[in-house]
């Protein structure tokens, strides 16, 4: 801590080699007179809104010298504007001006006078393209942590939320802000998270909530299930916390992490509580089967494929009936390859391209490429339902999760066959048994340890309690 000096010029220089006024075109700072005092002030520009700071300095240097109060603290007093603070330590009030404060120090003074007017670039609250439901509200979270905040206080008008603010990284000092419910959190997971973001010792959070989630859970990095659930529906979040979990915001992110999560509530989506209980409950279990059929149909079909006397009468139709030019097992992973160029092209497609090049890819990577004989069309029909069925749930990781395990099965399977199939099966429920949530609980949770009542909420849609049962 470095506390301000007692002279005006000292305290000026200080701040102008701290700030580094000269080199900063965007840090501005101005001497003025308040009250037949000298005085100067600095803020970020672009960070402050000028008709209300002019008017604050309209007031200020309007002031005489008999009206001028002794000491920072009662000018904050008399200031027309609520969210105002004071400060001795350099380094907090530079860490405010970079953060948007406009700060002014004043001789004679000990202390800064900090006045947040802040505001930032921000886009419209609109509906995520990722998190789209077919009912419901259609805002969501936007790069602005502030914004974000205010749109889950619009949804849980409660004195029991708590919005508690934090800062990582030493270069970016970046804002995080934990949400949760404090009758219903758990006050010793919330000390833990607490505690660990305190501790993060980093430059910068430079990928946000990435190099947050890294920092937060650093053990048994190869296992890809993730830990974490993201959503970008500030009503999404609004549940969870209501349901007793901590939400994560970090500031430029437009997006809530929701901890802790279990591979079960990963399937959840807002969708589901939008529509009936019967309709939300058919929701939810299609989307868990489809899940399990993305893991398991590939392997299977490459196995009865090496087994084909394993295939019963009825369903001798699945047999390739074209010679197979290249092994099934490297159709297979070609294809894999193949869908994930596919997606990353159709993020870098530019929008007005993205209709005529989709036309272009199903036409020659559909039909030409199984007219040429590189791939047999039961592996191309296959291979586009785990494609399209990856789109059913909302988290890229757990499909990313799901898909490296089926890489694995379909490798063991082509080198070892039944053996090598059921090794992957084993290999894939042990990554999820073996997995733990941030709070130290069973990534099967409820399922183990078991719990009847919150198994039957996981995996079906009730309706929602009677608050006077």
């Amino acid at each position: 801590m470095v506390s301000m000096y007692q002279s005006f010029e000292e305290n000026k220089n200080y701040m102008k080699n701290l700030l580094h006024v000269d080199e900063s075109f965007d840090i501005v700072s101005r001497e003025i007179i308040i009250g037949d005092k000298n005085a100067v002030f600095y803020f970020v520009n672009g960070f402050c809104k000028d008709d209300l700071m002019q008017k604050l300095l309209q007031f200020m240097m309007g002031l005489k010298a008999d009206e001028m109060p002794q000491n920072a603290r009662e000018l904050n007093r008399l200031m027309p504007y609520i969210e105002m603070d004071v400060s001795k330590d350099f380094n907090e009030i530079a860490k405010n001006i970079l953060c948007g404060v406009f700060a002014i120090i004043i001789d004679g003074y000990d202390e800064c006078v900090l006045i947040d007017s802040r505001t930032y670039p921000a886009r419209n609250v609109s509906e995520p393209d990722k998190d789209k439901v077919l009912r419901g509200s259609k805002d969501g979270f936007v790069e602005t942590v502030v914004f974000n905040t205010a749109l889950i206080r619009r949804r849980i008008r409660s004195t029991d939320l708590r919005m508690e603010i934090l800062s990582a990284g030493k270069a970016s000092k970046t804002d995080i802000v934990l949400c949760y419910m404090d009758s219903r959190v758990d006050k010793g997971f919330l000390k833990k998270i607490r505690d660990r973001i305190n501790d993060i010792k980093v430059d910068a959070l430079t990928l946000n909530q990435e190099s947050l989630a890294e920092c937060l859970f650093t053990s048994k990095w190869y296992n890809p299930f993730p830990k974490f659930k993201y959503t970008e529906r500030p009503d999404t979040a609004a549940a969870q916390i209501l349901e007793g979990n901590i939400i994560i915001l970090v500031d430029n992110s437009p997006s809530a992490m929701i901890l802790p999560i279990s591979v079960l509530d990963m399937i959840q989506e807002a969708d589901d509580f939008y529509f009936p209980p019967v309709t939300g409950s058919y929701l939810r279990l299609s989307r868990f089967l489809i899940l399990i059929l993305t893991y398991f149909i590939t392997p299977t079909f490459l196995l009865l494929m090496q087994n084909p006397d394993w295939i019963p009468p009825a369903f001798d139709f699945i047999v390739v009936k074209e010679d197979i030019n290249v092994p099934l097992i490297w159709q297979f992973l070609i294809l894999e390859l193949a869908i994930d160029g596919l997606r990353l092209a159709a993020v870098n497609t530019p929008n007005m391209l993205s209709t005529p090049l989709s036309v272009m890819a199903a036409l020659i990577l559909g039909e030409f490429s199984v007219k040429s004989g590189w791939f047999n069309a039961e592996v191309m029909l296959y291979m586009a339902f785990v494609a399209i069925a990856n789109y059913t749930h909302p988290s890229y990781e757990l499909g990313y999760a799901i898909k490296f395990f089926r890489l694995i099965n379909l490798i063991l399977t082509a080198l070892f066959q039944f053996w090598g199939y059921i090794a992957g099966i084993i290999l894939f429920f042990t990554a999820i048994i073996t997995n733990k949530m941030v709070s130290g609980q069973s990534y099967l949770y409820p399922l183990i340890p078991f719990s009847f009542q919150k198994l039957s909420h996981a995996l079906f849609r009730h309706r929602l309690p009677d608050s006077r049962e």
